[in-house]
Parts: C-alpha cells; structure tokens; sequence
C-alpha cells in the first residue's frame, strides 16, 4: 500500500476518542505493521518521566526485552539525544545498535515532539536490507506530528 494511502487511516484512529491514547497507538502499530510489507516491527518509546531512559510503549511484532532503553545507548537512545530522525540501513555497520532479533537488518526511528520537547519516538525495525527511502521518513514525520496532538 502507498504510504499516503495510509494517512487518513492514521487520522481516523487518532480521533477515536472512544479509545484510550494506548489504545490508538497500538492500532496505528497493526495498521503500519500489516499495511507496509518491508516494517516488521513497529512501537512507540516514550520518555521516562524525570529519567534519562525510555520506556516501551503500544507495539507490534516480536517480543522485546528492550523496554527501559538509557539515553544514547542503541538507536533509539541516540535519537532521545539527537532529537533528529535515525535511518540505519544496515544495523550490523551499527557499533551502538541494540540487537533485538537476529532478523533485524535495518531501522528507523522518528522522534516524536510536544511543544518543541522531544518526548518520545516512533521505531520500525525490518528484515528487509536497506528499505527505507525519504518516502519513509516523511510519512513517518506526519505520524508523529498527527500522535504529538493527542499527547498532553
């Protein structure tokens, strides 16, 4: 499916006021998970309150053992530092990455800001070498500015 296509299904999940915030997070995974062949694993880390760490939010695919990532360490870590999009086509040229599954090949992490603080991300892990283009990367940017508006 063309990622575009995807845009007003993330629309109609955030505004489904009758789920709470988890709720729509985890749907949006299953809507990325199943609608984009190449996103395997696809969850949401946040801030952990005063902490330097992030915390596993809503996700889909493989269990992680990953749910308090410190900030720096691994990808995700070092977008909760850099507050700038990480795409790693390949994780084993990677010497920061954090192994979540041996499938894994490739990453991207997108943070997720609110009120011009970086409070959380959206992660996609792939089994697929090298899949994402700057197709991905600015539709995952509307994701998290359409999330950032639910988050208070």
């Amino acid at each position: 499916m063309n990622l575009q296509d995807l845009k007003p299904k993330i629309i109609s999940i955030l505004a489904e006021h009758s789920l709470i915030i988890d709720e729509r997070l985890l749907h949006i995974c299953k809507v990325l998970e199943e609608n984009v062949a190449y996103y395997n694993w696809v969850g949401f880390y946040f801030k952990n309150g005063d902490k330097h760490e992030l915390k596993l939010g809503p996700y889909i695919g493989e269990p992680t053992d990953h749910t308090i990532i410190p900030f720096g360490k691994g990808i995700c870590g070092q977008v909760a530092v850099s507050n700038e999009n990480f795409v790693v086509p390949d994780v084993a040229a990677q010497d920061n990455y954090i192994a979540c599954s041996i499938t894994v090949k490739a990453e991207i992490v997108i943070p997720i800001f609110v009120n011009g603080e970086n409070i959380g991300q959206i992660d996609i892990d792939s089994n697929t070498p090298d899949p994402f283009t700057e197709a991905d990367e600015r539709f995952l940017e509307f994701v998290c500015k359409e999330v950032a508006k639910i988050i208070v």
